[in-house]
């Protein structure tokens, strides 16, 4: 079984659901891959709870309100895990990009597979774009900030980010909106971050927070989300992803 560790946000947990319930649809129930959904609404946010940090990827936090940031976070992240084990799911999924900053010490807490989002985009990336392509990134600031995708796709490829004025007035607005349930708004205030990218020459473009496929592809169907030859949608990948190991 399929553990899933949502809430972060909720409508991006459903999203990731109905990926795997699309993708992989049975002719009878009986078919249908076995999932537990645990929408743990309750984690703190992730994005305000990254302190402050040196460097572009630096990992090293240099206050102690920082430090109680982060563990609360990742003891929140722990108990929802956890709570996944017992239920006897043979591995975990977490649909939440800026959650990934704390993978690695999740990982030593919890003694069960947790599939790398960022990692299997990466992954996905190499079999679709010829090294050093430019590759764009819309996420939250936490993400940005906290390099997930920076250390994966630095020695291959170089990352195009929105500069500040179209990250606040446009990614961070359109994230807030879905998480708001304003989906046909966020469609519309997504569209300059988009534009700027593809100006900028991006072979793909990550749409490196969960709620922005969500934006995106507002009321479209999976088949059109597949077809897509510039967005990386990370919760469809991982949903694949989810899906050999499952497998396997």
């Amino acid at each position: 079984m399929i553990g899933i560790l949502g809430g972060m946000g909720t409508q991006a947990g459903l999203d990731f659901c109905n990926k795997l319930a699309v993708l992989y649809r049975g002719k009878i129930d009986q078919d249908y891959p076995l999932f537990l959904l645990y929408n743990k609404s309750n984690i703190p946010g992730r994005p305000e709870s990254i302190g402050i940090h040196t460097g572009k990827i630096s990992n090293k936090l240099i206050n102690k309100k920082s430090k109680r940031k982060y563990f609360s976070v990742l003891k929140s992240l722990i108990v929802g895990c956890q709570v996944l084990k017992k239920s006897k799911c043979k591995f975990i999924v977490i649909p939440c990009n800026t959650a990934h900053y704390w993978y690695n010490d999740l990982k030593k807490k919890i003694k069960l597979p947790i599939i790398n989002m960022p990692k299997e985009v990466f992954d996905y990336t190499k079999k679709k774009c010829k090294k050093n392509s430019l590759i764009g990134l819309l996420a939250t600031e936490g993400t940005l900030k906290t390099g997930i995708y920076h250390n994966f796709f630095d020695k291959s490829y170089r990352l195009v980010l929105p500069n500040s004025h179209i990250q606040n007035d446009s990614v961070n607005k359109a994230i807030k909106l879905v998480k708001m349930g304003k989906v046909k708004e966020a469609n519309r205030i997504i569209k300059p971050a988009i534009d700027y990218l593809k100006k900028k020459r991006c072979k793909k473009i990550i749409l490196g927070c969960t709620e922005l496929p969500i934006a995106i592809f507002a009321f479209k169907s999976i088949k059109t989300i597949k077809s897509s030859k510039i967005f990386l949608d990370p919760n469809l990948i991982l949903a694949n992803a989810a899906m050999k190991k499952y497998h396997n």
